[in-house]
């Protein structure tokens, strides 16, 4: 039997200051399968977003064990821990986070500078992402240049133009209208199809239910899972 993509077991979170001991998240046991559609769910101030952060190593549980790929990743070091985020994991922000000072192609090869991947190898994932998300022809743009929504899929041809092993978006539409976020909706539910592994946080039902699974959070606490796949038409 093939191991799950990702494996939590146990995961705690606690945030702790002088006076006083935030439980975050409390004896989290997730499994993430390759290829399948994950949604956390939940009121705000739940924990979805740290968890995300676990799940995509920009923070560390409190206590408990994360698994990646068939590896503990307890003993790894920082830098270990960079090669795995940079290589493996793919992010979709809320905020886009574009570099302002950089044309669209650059924000997309950027990771893959960091990963030194050759030039011309370069160019030709960026091409080929920003052609998936349908801004080729904004290649030469910058973000101040775009909407909301086509930087939005220009974050999420970031995300993808390292074949990442999982996408992690956190309320990808967040701060889009609802036509733009329709679009980056079904441009997820694409991918997916396509092969690719997500889990997204967000709070809005309607695109929770696009998902092959949801992860209830209340408290800190995994309260419930839905595993009905859902099969829609359209986002709308």
């Amino acid at each position: 039997m093939n191991e799950p993509l990702i494996e939590l077991r146990a995961v705690k979170k606690v945030f702790t200051t002088e006076e006083v001991e935030t439980h975050v998240l409390s004896d989290v046991d997730l499994a993430i399968e390759r290829g399948e559609y994950v949604s956390i769910a939940g009121p705000s101030g739940c924990g979805k977003s740290t968890l995300l952060s676990i799940l995509g190593l920009l923070d560390t549980p409190t206590a408990g064990e994360y698994r990646f790929d068939g590896r503990g990743l307890d003993l790894l070091s920082p830098r270990e821990l960079a090669r795995v985020r940079n290589q493996q994991i793919g992010f979709i922000f809320q905020s886009f986070n574009l570099i302002g000072d950089l044309t669209v192609a650059d924000n997309v090869a950027l990771p893959l500078l960091y990963r030194n991947v050759p030039a011309a190898e370069r160019r030709a994932a960026v091409d080929e992402a920003l052609a998936r998300v349908e801004m080729a022809h904004r290649a030469k743009h910058y973000p101040s240049q775009l909407s909301g929504g086509q930087q939005q899929r220009v974050a999420v041809a970031r995300a993808i133009a390292g074949k990442p092993s999982i996408l992690l978006a956190d309320e990808p539409t967040g701060n889009l209208d609802s036509k733009n976020g329709a679009i980056v909706m079904q441009l997820i539910r694409d991918l997916h199809a396509g092969g690719a592994t997500v889990c997204m946080v967000t709070h809005d039902p309607r695109y929770a239910e696009h998902a092959d699974r949801t992860i209830q959070l209340f408290d800190g606490q995994l309260v419930d899972a839905v595993h009905e796949p859902r099969k829609l038409e359209s986002v709308s």
